[in-house]
C-alpha cells in the first residue's frame, strides 16, 4: 500500500495556536485543509448530501455539513489510541459529491463515480452521508480497488431488505445488493447494534443466508464491549475492512437527529469504545450516515457523529503511518 501526502513530505494538519478560535472560519471536518489546498490526501473526508432513499423521516441530505460544524472542536491528539491522526496522515476535506435528489439510479452512479475519482488517487474515504443508500456505490468503488471486503455494519436495522415500493436502491437495501454483486466477503459480515421490530422473522432468516452475523444492542449491554470487540476481530481477521455506521445505532437519547430512531440502542461511549477496539484491523474506508439535523437537539447527534468519524479517521491514519514506516525501512 502506498500512502500519499503533499510533496511526499509531512502532512498539513489543522493550524493550532494559543489564539485559535475553533468556532470561526470555514467548517471543514475537524478544520483540516481542503483537498484543493493540499493537492492529494491519504484520507479524504467527503460528503454526500442525498436522502431520496429514505423510508421514514427525510433530512439526512443536511447531515454532512452538520457533522462538519460539530467537528470544529476536535483536537489534534487522540489520547484513547495515542495518535495524532491529522499529523500521521494527510487528511483533507474533499467537499461534497453531487447526487441527483430526484433520481436514485443517477445518484447512485454519481456517488460511485465520485468515490472512484478519490480512490484512484490512493486516498481512503471517510464519507459523511446522506442516507444509507450511498453505501452501495461506495462499496462498489472500494471493492474495485480491494476486492470483496469484510463489512462491519453499525445500525439499528439490517438494511438487507430486497426492495421498498419496488425500488431496488433505498437506505434499507444496500447490503443485500452488495452481497448479490459480489462486493463483500460473506465469511466476514457483521451487524452491530440491531434492535426493534421487524416485518417478519423471515427478515432474520434471509439476513443469515446472506452471510451476516448479528450482535444486537442487547448483546453489547449484556456481554460488554471487550467481548464484542474480540468476537468481531475474530470474524474480520486480516481482511480489508469497510466500516459503515448508521447513527441510529445509537439510542435516541444519544442521537435523536436521525430518520428512523429505535429505542434501546448503544450509548455513544459504547460505540466509541468498540471502534477504538478495532485498531489492529485493516480499515480501507468508512462511512457515517443518516444524521438528520432537523430532528437534533443541541447538536447531540452531530457531535456524536463527528467523534465517531474522528475515531474512524484515527484507525486509518494509524495504519497508514505504519505502512509508510514499513515502506521507508525496507532493507535496500
Amino acid at each position: 500500500m502506498t500512502a500519499n501526502c503533499p510533496d511526499a513530505t509531512r502532512p498539513v494538519p489543522p493550524q493550532e495556536t494559543d489564539a485559535t478560535l475553533h468556532f470561526t472560519g470555514p467548517a471543514t471536518f475537524g478544520r483540516v485543509p481542503r483537498l484543493d489546498q493540499v493537492g492529494i490526501a491519504d484520507i479524504a473526508v467527503v460528503g454526500v448530501p442525498f436522502d431520496a432513499g429514505v423510508s421514514y423521516r427525510p433530512g439526512a441530505r443536511f447531515g454532512a455539513n452538520a457533522v462538519r460544524e460539530a467537528s470544529r472542536q476536535l483536537r489534534p491528539y487522540n489520547p484513547a489510541l495515542d495518535v495524532y491522526p491529522f499529523h500521521y496522515a494527510q487528511v483533507a476535506d474533499a467537499g461534497d459529491i453531487t447526487a441527483n435528489p430526484h433520481n436514485i439510479d443517477q445518484a447512485v452512479e454519481s456517488v460511485e463515480a465520485g468515490a472512484d475519482a478519490l480512490l484512484s488517487t490512493g486516498a481512503q474515504l471517510m464519507t459523511l452521508g446522506g442516507d444509507h443508500t450511498i453505501a452501495l456505490p461506495l462499496l462498489r468503488s472500494v471493492a474495485r480497488r480491494h476486492g470483496p471486503v469484510a463489512l462491519l455494519h453499525f445500525d439499528a436495522h439490517l438494511d438487507t431488505w430486497d426492495s421498498h415500493f419496488g425500488a431496488q436502491y433505498t437506505h434499507g437495501t444496500p447490503f443485500r445488493r452488495a452481497v448479490e454483486e459480489g462486493l463483500l466477503d460473506t465469511s466476514a459480515l457483521s451487524h452491530v447494534g440491531t434492535r426493534g421490530s421487524l416485518y417478519s422473522k423471515e427478515d432474520l432468516d434471509e439476513d443469515t443466508k446472506l452471510g451476516f452475523g448479528i450482535v444486537t444492542a442487547a448483546d453489547v449491554m449484556r456481554r460488554g464491549v471487550d467481548e464484542v470487540v474480540q468476537q468481531l476481530k475474530e470474524r474480520i481477521g486480516k481482511r480489508p475492512l469497510y466500516i459503515s455506521v448508521d447513527i441510529d445505532v445509537l439510542d435516541p437519547a444519544h442521537a435523536p437527529g436521525t430518520g428512523t430512531p429505535e429505542a434501546g440502542g448503544l450509548t455513544s461511549r459504547e460505540l466509541l469504545e468498540i471502534v477504538r477496539g478495532l485498531a489492529d484491523c485493516y480499515v480501507v474506508s468508512a462511512d457515517l450516515v443518516e444524521v438528520a439535523p432537523a430532528y437534533d437537539h443541541a447538536e447531540i447527534t452531530a457531535v456524536a457523529a463527528s467523534h465517531i468519524a474522528y475515531e474512524l479517521i484515527t484507525l486509518m491514519s494509524r495504519q497508514i503511518a505504519f505502512f509508510r514506516w514499513v515502506e521507508e525501512n525496507k532493507p535496500s
